[in-house]
């Protein structure tokens, strides 16, 4: 079955950096859009950064030049490198890949202290 494995998470202090790694498995991983969501408390997912089979990738404006999206086809593995945080990007960070189905991981916690 299809599996997204998230890991990186934890406490930062602002201005600090995480990097977030998902493993995924049960999918032909180099053809998939892999993709950062996050959720925090009362709000909506959002949609963080993506980055398509072909490299290119897409940021939200709060976290451009700020979070790199980047992908390892032979490690199936999607990363997220999160510098100058700050408390706003407090949240549970989702993984998800996204071909003609879209799957999800389980969600790692990001908490950053002021």
């Amino acid at each position: 079955q299809v599996q997204l494995v998230e890991s990186g998470g934890g406490l930062v202090q602002a201005g600090g950096s995480l990097r977030l790694s998902c493993a995924a498995s049960g999918i032909i991983f180099n053809i998939y859009t892999m993709g950062w969501y996050r959720q925090a408390p009362g709000k909506q997912r959002e949609l963080v950064a993506t980055i398509t089979r072909g490299g290119s990738t897409n940021y939200v404006l709060s976290v451009k030049d700020r979070f790199t999206i980047s992908r390892d086809n032979a490690k199936n593995t999607v990363y997220l490198q999160m510098n100058s945080l700050n408390p706003e990007d407090t949240a549970v960070y989702y993984c998800s890949a996204q071909y003609v189905n879209s799957y999800w991981g389980q969600g790692t916690q990001v908490t950053v202290s002021s």
